[in-house]
């Protein structure tokens, strides 16, 4: 018995190990969610809602089919906080800080696991990345609670509910969930722009990816030997993607709504409207305005802006940054009649030039699907059905207001996106992959014709 154990759990592949691991965690948050000291007397709630709950939580999404604010109790609020922390911070990268506080050795497959969770290509170094990925986010965290639950002051009747405000703001914002304890999301503060500011500095730093930051912080570090230090290709790609997203985004909304919502608004609320809009709606979700206000263009894009997402091994989802620039690269290759992919003076790997097409072909795939059947079984228009499904694939959270009077179909579609979005498609694709080597063997080749 024991050995036919173990042969099963051998034959399961990192990706399947890692599928399970997340829908455990849906499932324990969602008890943990359902406790009754955690909700307020006569708050409706059912099992769907804590599934759905839980998966958003899980996924850091933001979506919600109850209000927060007028749902949980403040042992409530600080239960979906940890919530979010497993979700942001990763399944693996929790249970291996825990496991290292034990004393406890990290073996092959936990780093196999860890590997899987954190999107990197070796598995040398794991566990430094792991430690410093905690100490990071953790850090980051405690800056913005103090900034803004110190601000927040000002806005709450009692220092302790200020403190909480800043502290569920924080986490919401490093951790790219979404979800708000105001219920109104942030547009009590559209107007406060140090709260924007501070919220959009917040968001960067978790959906730019975790790697990101472990390069800056060893050239900061390392001072001696920056002459020597080089970023790799994947920050370079990464960053400079994402800030190129960002500006673009800013530019294209204030275009499109400036004859429409930005009529009589003064130029420094038009820019921090369609700034902050630009850098919540990769992944965030937090709005300083109702969704409902803008034009069909504009939500299109926003659309298009959340189903890129974030940064790999990053709190957000989407089809990711460098899966966006990559193909975004072959395209332009490909048109000049290259073969490879040149780029900052390094050329990109075959591989993942494949990966990041497959990543694309599959994405559009999976929310052209989807929209297809919630504009079958749903009562609402064919945009919101596109922006929901796209704020859910990218683990966006931003909604225009459909997601609670949504059938448990349409509800159940989107806890599927929401949870592909979180663990990535390369992962849910490689769940049907085995440990079996490849068939040592070729078969003649032929061309077909394309176009």
């Amino acid at each position: 018995m024991k050995h036919l154990k173990k042969h099963s759990l051998t034959r399961l592949t990192p990706f399947r190990i890692l599928v399970t691991y997340y829908f455990l965690t849906v499932a324990f948050s969602a008890i943990l969610l359902s406790l009754p000291f955690a909700r307020k007397p006569g708050a409706q709630w059912s099992f769907m809602d804590a599934v759905f709950t839980a998966a958003s939580s899980v996924s850091v999404t933001g979506l919600s089919t109850v209000n927060i604010a007028e749902t949980f109790t403040v042992p409530g609020i600080f239960l979906l906080m940890f919530v979010l922390q497993i979700g942001g911070i990763g399944i693996m990268t929790i249970s291996t800080f825990f496991w290292l506080l034990l004393g406890k050795k990290v073996g092959l497959m936990h780093r196999q696991l860890i590997r899987t969770d954190q999107n990197q290509i070796n598995l040398s170094g794991l566990v430094a990345l792991l430690k410093q990925i905690i100490y990071i986010i953790l850090g980051i965290e405690l800056v913005g609670a103090l900034v803004l639950g110190t601000y927040y002051i000002q806005y709450f009747p009692t220092w302790q509910e200020a403190l909480l405000q800043g502290l569920f703001a924080s986490i919401s914002a490093t951790t790219n969930a979404g979800f708000d304890i105001t219920g109104q999301s942030l547009i009590p503060f559209a107007r406060d722009y140090f709260v924007q500011f501070v919220t959009m500095i917040l968001i960067i730093l978790g959906a730019i990816g975790f790697p990101v930051w472990i390069e800056v912080k060893r050239f900061l570090l390392h001072k001696d030997d920056k002459i020597r230090f080089r970023f790799s290709l994947f920050t370079k790609i990464t960053t400079s993607t994402y800030f190129l997203l960002l500006l673009i985004g800013t530019v294209v909304i204030v275009a499109i709504e400036y004859n429409h919502f930005f009529i009589g608004k003064s130029w420094h609320e038009s820019f921090f409207y369609a700034l902050f809009q630009s850098t919540t709606m990769r992944s965030a979700g937090l709005l300083t305005l109702d969704v409902n206000q803008l034009t069909v263009s504009t939500i299109l894009f926003l659309s298009f802006l959340m189903f890129i997402g974030a940064s790999p091994s990053s709190v957000g989802g989407g089809i990711r940054t460098t899966t966006f620039a990559l193909n975004i690269l072959f395209l332009f290759h490909f048109a000049r009649g290259r073969s490879s992919i040149k780029v900052f003076q390094r050329e990109i790997h075959q591989n993942d030039v494949i990966k990041s097409l497959v990543v694309l072909m599959l994405a559009v795939i999976l929310t052209g699907l989807s929209i297809l059947l919630l504009s079958i079984t749903e009562d609402a228009s064919l945009i919101s059905i596109i922006f929901e499904v796209a704020s859910a694939f990218g683990t966006c959270g931003a909604s225009m207001g459909i997601t609670p009077y949504l059938t448990d179909f349409g509800k159940s579609i989107l806890i599927l996106l929401m949870f592909i979005g979180r663990i990535g498609i390369l992962s849910f694709l490689f769940i049907m992959a085995s440990n079996e080597k490849e068939p040592d063997f070729h078969y003649p080749t032929e061309r077909v014709i394309i176009g």
